[in-house]
């Protein structure tokens, strides 16, 4: 039983997943930010499908940040990780991007970490 429920959740995700990439696709004029939560830390990047480069990424897990932060899942660091993006994002001349949640619902972190980028100037 625990096997068949572990599957169903696997294959939901998957559902979602495909589900979202049908409509959100990236370019390099106007690149993919995709995000990815585990339980420790948070990952995004920026992603051109076109050629499937990755022209920018930002995590918690980075040097830069552990010595900032102790907490890596609250609001305040996903706030801090939006920030960081946008500005590697602004260096390479990139304003406008396509925000891809992944199977997350947009509230909470994910929601602190896109209205951070939409802050630090990039436009979705």
């Amino acid at each position: 039983m625990l096997k068949d429920k572990v599957k169903s959740k696997e294959a939901t995700k998957i559902r979602i997943r495909r589900r979202i990439r049908k409509t959100v696709r990236g370019t390099a004029e106007r690149p993919r930010i995709y995000v990815f939560k585990s339980n420790r830390y948070i990952y995004t990047q920026a992603v051109n499908d076109d050629n499937g480069h990755i022209l920018a990424s930002a995590c918690t897990l980075e040097k830069g940040f552990k010595d900032i932060h102790k907490n890596f899942k609250n609001i305040q660091s996903c706030e801090k990780l939006g920030e960081i993006m946008a500005q590697r994002l602004k260096e390479k001349n990139i304003e406008k991007v396509v925000f891809d949640r992944g199977i997350y619902p947009y509230h909470g972190r994910i929601k602190a970490l896109a209205e951070a980028m939409r802050k630090g100037g990039l436009v979705f």
